[in-house]
């Protein structure tokens, strides 16, 4: 561990000195094994690269060296946060003895990897939607390359910053505040043109009361919770006392930490593995749009039910829309999203726009036919329609309709999104991998100070269930809310809290260095991100 780390108390020290766990050597099997899983994987990349780009003109040689770099900053992002956050997943099974560090380790990296390839692509999608709307529809453009190597270099910085010094940071609000400082700058650099959107106001408040209560929800609940296993577990003293040598927990207790350490290195998987999605994606949009900005795996009938439901969904929220140009349609709603102002004309361009779509997309017949010029028109043109229908929804803007009417704009809307919001399973892989990796390489940091570090004694069989079972039910509950919280917040907070409960006491310099990467995170990030979106402004 780094020297600047606070030192262990003594008691701490003599109790992890029993278990050896944390350092039994790797497997001999696992190099030969681990290195055909990833040159099987990148070949599998390559294959299915290769297809994508056979059916579009060759890149430029400063196209592929710029795609390569992104793609591989991307990809360092996701590496370094599996090593960062997928580590707490694992430290309680660790030092609790449930599972033998190489195992435990590898588990992880695999119920990542799984959580990946299942997930939807929401998360993804709803982490791009942070970024102002002018960026996203131009991310081919110098200021796209701009924010999106502005944001995962700021994003990278601090978590191998914060994992350097051993300190648990969360990777999602380090995203998080990376693109908000995109967005403050870009609003800065252009407010006196009009030309660029603010920050979502709402949906920052939303993040910052998540970054609020998550941590006091996990500390308050794991503390109960293991009161709770206290009392009706009391006659089993072994429970609540450090693990001697490399003894493994009772059975029944050993079954929870595993299932709970599953759970949560799942759901890390599923959902913070989008974000690296969401990011690739957008890069992949901007140097290739031909190949990457309508999903071309959707069939005919799809083609002919979206032009179907385009012109209904005109009617239904305009009936007797006006052809409006394209140009002016954009323009409304383009102003409508960045000033969040309603008037009159925005209705019937969005009707306008949405009837002239399912046009467009008959006239080709099938997405492959669309030539490269009018493929990005195309989609931002059903992103800009998109986020206009959700805005005038959150706003409960939208005229009144009949229930039929209802649901057809609401298939419609599901329809329109099918085309924006698809992953390759190239770039599934890619990422699982990613994290994947980035669990099996840099774990024992992070580890070691949620292991020994938050409380002044080594963690007991009762400590670490009931902190993975508390952490496990509240980031579920969040996902089922719809609430960003961080796996590593609430880890965190849960271990600390049943420390406090137990009354084994905290280590306070541990918890100040946790807490002061808590506060600093999004400041941070923000101000990093915004000086770097500047700075790569002047070099694109």
């Amino acid at each position: 561990m780094n020297s600047n780390l606070p030192p262990v108390p003594d008691s701490a020290q003599s109790s992890a000195s029993k278990s050896t766990n944390v350092h039994v050597p790797t497997p001999k099997f696992f190099l030969p094994v681990f290195l055909t899983i990833i040159i099987g994987t990148l070949i599998y990349i390559g294959v299915q690269v290769n297809a994508d780009l056979s059916h579009v003109p060759p890149l430029s040689l400063y196209s592929v060296v710029l795609l390569s770099t992104a793609l591989f900053i991307a990809l360092g992002f996701e590496f370094v946060n599996g090593f960062h956050d997928t580590a707490n997943a694992v430290a309680t099974v660790i030092y609790t003895n449930a599972l033998p560090a190489p195992v435990a380790v590898m588990w992880a990296g695999f119920c990542n990897f799984l959580g990946v390839m299942v997930a939807s692509g929401a998360v993804a999608y709803g982490i791009i939607a942070l970024l102002p709307v002018e960026l996203i529809m131009n991310v081919g453009s110098g200021a796209g390359f701009a924010m999106v190597f502005a944001m995962l270099i700021s994003a990278i910085v601090w978590n191998v910053g914060t994992w350097f010094l051993g300190i648990p940071a969360s990777s999602s609000h380090t995203l998080i505040g990376s693109i908000l400082g995109v967005g403050i700058a870009n609003y800065l650099l252009h407010a006196s043109t009009g030309g660029a959107s603010g920050i979502d106001v709402d949906q920052v408040l939303k993040v910052g009361k998540a970054l609020l209560f998550s941590p006091l929800i996990g500390f308050a609940f794991a503390a109960v919770v293991f009161l709770i296993v206290k009392k009706i577990f009391k006659k089993q003293l072994e429970l609540f006392q450090p693990p001697e040598g490399n003894k493994p927990p009772p059975p029944l207790i050993r079954a929870i930490l595993i299932f709970t350490c599953t759970g949560v290195s799942f759901a890390h998987g599923s959902n913070d593995g989008q974000k690296g999605m969401g990011l690739i994606m957008l890069i992949l949009i901007g140097l290739v749009p031909l190949a990457y900005s309508l999903n071309k795996n959707l069939d005919q009938a799809h083609l002919q039910t979206f032009e179907q439901l385009s012109s209904q969904t005109a009617t239904a929220i305009y009936a007797n829309h006006a052809d409006i140009p394209d140009p002016k349609a954009r323009e409304v709603l383009t102003k409508y999203i960045q000033t969040k102002q309603m008037n009159n004309d925005v209705v019937p361009a969005l009707a306008s726009m949405t009837d002239h779509l399912g046009e467009r997309i008959a006239v080709y017949g099938d997405l492959k036919n669309i030539p490269e010029h009018d493929v990005n028109s195309i989609r931002n043109d059903m992103y800009l329609s998109t986020t206009t229908f959700k805005r005038l929804d959150k706003a409960e803007q939208l005229p009144e309709m009949t229930a039929d009417q209802a649901q057809v704009v609401k298939k419609y809307r599901s329809n329109l999104d099918s085309f924006l919001q698809y992953i390759p399973t190239w770039v599934k892989v890619a990422v699982a991998l990613a994290l994947g990796l980035g669990t099996m390489v840099g774990w024992k940091r992070i580890v070691v100070t949620v292991g020994e570090r938050i409380g002044k004694h080594h963690m007991t069989y009762g400590q670490g269930m009931s902190a993975e079972l508390v952490a496990m039910s509240t980031i579920a509950a969040a996902d089922g809310f719809g609430l960003p919280v961080s796996t590593t917040h609430v880890l965190n907070s849960a271990v600390a809290g049943t420390m406090v409960a137990n009354k084994s006491g905290l280590n306070l310099n541990t918890v100040k260095s946790i807490l002061s990467a808590w506060v600093l995170t999004l400041p941070a990030t923000i101000c990093l991100s915004g000086a770097l979106y500047w700075l790569f402004l002047q070099l694109f």
